[in-house]
């Protein structure tokens, strides 16, 4: 199981809190591309990555690399409640900081702290949160610190000078398993990933797409633009969906977009996380069976 390493960064503790993923051999990488690029290449079996945040949105180089550079499928989700602390070297005071090093979305995270406490502070961009936290284990500095995990603060020796320092209390961050080849079963509760390549760009493209969801009650929880790295101003859809790919109704709408569109990339059927809330997609799945039983015995009568 390859995750963005080294010990101590956000992924990890997402791995080690999921028992049956922790139980695997972690392999610990330098970056998200180089996780995903080894479970392409086979190196291991699967890779664990950071893809959304509920504060900075998107991780757009592992959304990016799916959509793009990888042929993968999501096999599950997991989400993580995210709490940042100020780290120094031993001995080190919140008044001695004049420079802030971590993750980027981790340093976005807490702007309103270093605004508060550190204003003059300069931030600077680490691999991971515990790579900055790493990193400044092997210096004499005390006029930096890193934000990270307490998880990282144990590892490699460091002080909490400030806990719980991010902006919003309620911050997650999801992450998904990825491997090269597999749908996992319904379970009931799932979730389906894709992205839609546009046909042509024309008005009135974006909603013939949301009503192929809305005409059989798909509810979508994430709908985001990206560009498609062609040619300035085009852009394709990524979009997260109630339900799974064996469900009848999630076909039929997958077909459909599929023959209307560009093209549609399927990125797995999963399991999700967090509350079940499958009565809608039942609903609509047996409507459509009823649905289809009737256009059938009307067809039944062709001759």
């Amino acid at each position: 199981m390859a995750y963005l390493g080294p010990a101590g960064t956000f992924t990890e503790e997402a791995l080690l809190g999921e028992p049956d993923l922790a139980a695997g051999r972690p392999v610990p990488l330098a970056s998200i591309p180089e996780v995903l690029a080894a479970t392409s290449q086979g190196e291991v079996d699967y890779g664990f990555v950071a893809i959304e945040n509920s504060i900075e949105g998107t991780v757009t180089v592992t959304m990016d690399t799916l959509a793009f550079d990888a042929d993968l499928l999501i096999q599950r989700e997991v989400v993580l409640n995210v709490r940042l602390s100020l780290l120094g070297l031993p001995g080190a005071q919140i008044s001695d900081i004049r420079r802030v090093v971590s993750f980027p979305h981790a340093t976005a995270q807490c702007r309103g702290f270093l605004n508060s406490n550190l204003p003059d502070a300069r931030t600077g961009a680490a691999d991971s949160t515990a790579d900055a936290a790493r990193v400044l284990s092997e210096s004499v500095d005390r006029t930096t610190a890193a934000i990270g995990t307490s998880l990282a603060a144990r590892v490699y020796g460091l002080d909490e000078l400030a806990t719980d320092i991010e902006d919003h209390p309620e911050n997650q961050t999801r992450f998904v398993v990825v491997a090269r080849e597999g749908v996992p079963e319904p379970t009931g509760h799932d979730k389906t990933s894709i992205v839609v390549y546009q046909r042509a760009d024309r008005p009135g493209s974006l909603l013939a797409i949301l009503q192929e969801f809305a005409a059989r009650s798909i509810n979508l929880s994430k709908l985001e633009s990206r560009p498609t790295k062609r040619a300035l101003g085009e852009y394709c859809f990524m979009i997260d969906l109630d339900g799974h790919v064996a469900d009848e109704v999630v076909t039929d709408c997958l077909r459909n977009l599929k023959a209307k569109q560009a093209d549609v990339k399927f990125l797995g059927s999963y399991p999700a996380a967090g509350e079940e809330g499958h009565e809608l997609r039942r609903d609509a799945d047996a409507s459509w069976r009823e649905a289809d039983r009737w256009v059938q015995e009307i067809r039944s009568h062709i001759r």
